[in-house]
């Protein structure tokens, strides 16, 4: 039997606010245990939450980026449940009215395909704080410095069919938010984590299978590895005669696999309602156009201009755009140099490369956009060649240089192009090697342009790599040829 894979996510970003949706108590990352915990976070008897504008504002900002309904009205509920790291029993949450309605958001696919994926709503929520099991043996520990951290849930539609659309969808939501700089996308750091749904039915059938969640999975790669294993569990579970039962799972990126964590709750087991001490957020026209008016230029549209204006392939403008700071670096390394395909080749070759080796991010990258445009244009107008070029690019990463000319210079790297100069240094190649002069002349002439890489290499060996090569290669097959 042929299967069809069914996907959809819960995407859980952190906003970038620096106090708590709730209360004025920090975010930020990396504090003692219980240090960023206040009053209102602990939930201790008499204290009423205050909502945070900027996560409203920030919520508002995503839903206008990925075209969805915005509510006039948006209503907080309280979702109760116990557990030991929700101190209130309660989590504030939106589920009947949330502040993002209907949307979407189209990715690509490594065969540079396109596809839409429907988002069914984002709300805000709290976060809780974290269970902490590995440093008291056997028991178990709770920071509260996390609870009440500012989160936009956002739920997918089940349009996904595959582990890579799934994985595609993650990176283009981290890009959206990223670029609008209502989160920092940090996944170690637990900044942006998602929920599966997956599920599997017979090809052809409408109605969906039974689906499990795979919990707080926070990297792309994982994502890919937990919906791999967990539609081969299920594909198997059913034709061994089972079935597949609603459950929360987790993945365990060591074994590699997804297990059963609990029975999934439905909606009516947290006994929903809305939240007694937070009024309805009431958002007018005029708001919703002052922040329309800060949306930056977004990931799709930079894309898009990429490859309209400067010409760029759907691929290098897909790789070139898919962070803010990518794009950034590139759009300055092309602002310098003017070549916006030789820009592209270098920030995604060379520089990728080079920042890959180290596991730098291209924030800290010890060559600047400034540098590696000049580093450019000295190629572009011939002052040194593309193997020169790759020598000045190491000097300035290990900072030998402040800049492409004060290296060039230095290392004496400056490219040959005076043609009597070139003639001289073949002339001497070609006195110097009688046996492969004879070869050539001896040979059918479609070798003789893999032969003539030989005397290009002499060549090249007697300037020191400084011969332009595109000289050296018209000069050389002249005067071999002369010789036939």
């Amino acid at each position: 039997m042929q299967w069809e894979t069914v996907i959809g996510l819960e995407v859980h970003v952190q906003l970038a606010t620096r106090s708590k949706i709730f209360s004025g108590a920090s975010t930020a990352f990396g504090a003692e245990p219980n240090t960023q915990a206040c009053a209102v976070d602990l939930g201790l008897p008499g204290v009423l939450p205050v909502l945070n504008e900027q996560a409203v504002a920030m919520a508002v900002q995503f839903g206008l980026a990925v075209h969805a309904d915005i509510p006039e009205v948006s209503v907080f509920d309280r979702k109760n449940y116990f557990y030991p790291d929700l101190p209130k029993g309660y989590q504030t949450s939106q589920m009947y009215h949330p502040i993002v309605g209907a949307g979407d958001v189209e990715i690509t696919l490594d065969d540079e395909s396109t596809k839409r994926i429907r988002i069914h709503h984002a709300h805000l929520e709290e976060d809780a704080g974290k269970s902490l099991h590995e440093d008291f043996h056997g028991m178990t520990g709770i920071d509260l410095n996390r609870a009440g951290t500012p989160l936009l849930e956002i739920v997918s539609e089940p349009d996904m069919r595959s582990a890579k659309e799934a994985a595609a969808y993650l990176k283009a939501i981290h890009s959206i938010v990223t670029y609008l700089g209502i989160s920092d996308g940090n996944m170690a750091e637990g900044s942006m984590r998602c929920d599966v749904n997956v599920s599997v039915r017979p090809k052809g059938q409408e109605a969906f299978g039974t689906r499990a969640e795979i919990k707080n999975v926070n990297s792309f790669r994982f994502v890919e590895r937990a919906i791999a294993f967990e539609v081969e569990r299920q594909i198997e579970l059913i034709e061994d005669g089972g079935k597949v039962v609603q459950e929360t799972r987790l993945f365990d990126p060591e074994r590699d696999e997804t297990r059963s964590m609990r029975t999934k709750e439905e909606a009516n087991d947290y006994r929903y309602f809305p939240c007694p001490d937070l009024l309805p957020v009431v958002l007018d026209q005029a708001y919703l156009d002052h922040l329309r008016s800060q949306l930056p230029e977004l990931p799709a549209d930079k894309r898009a201009r990429f490859q309209t204006s400067l010409g760029l392939s759907v691929y290098d403008a897909h790789v070139l755009s898919a962070s803010r700071e990518m794009a950034e670096f590139f759009e300055e390394v092309h602002r310098v140099c003017g070549d916006a395909k030789q820009a592209a080749n270098w920030v995604q070759g060379e520089l990728s490369g080079a920042l890959n080796r180290e596991n730098l991010s291209i924030q800290n990258s010890p060559v600047s956009a400034k540098q590696l445009g000049e580093l450019i244009s000295r190629v572009l107008d011939d002052t040194i060649n593309g193997k020169a070029a790759k020598q000045v690019f190491q000097a300035l990463w290990n900072g030998q240089g402040d800049s492409a000319d004060a290296i060039i210079d230095a290392k004496g790297l400056k490219q040959v192009t005076d043609t009597g100069a070139i003639e001289a240094m073949i002339d001497q190649v070609i006195a110097d090697s009688p046996a492969q002069v004879a070869q050539y002349r001896d040979s059918e002439p479609e070798k003789r342009g893999k032969m003539i890489g030989y005397f290009v290499g002499q060549v090249m060996k007697a300037s020191r790599g400084t011969a332009n090569p595109q000289q050296v290669n018209g000069l050389l097959k002249e005067k071999l040829d002369a010789l036939l």
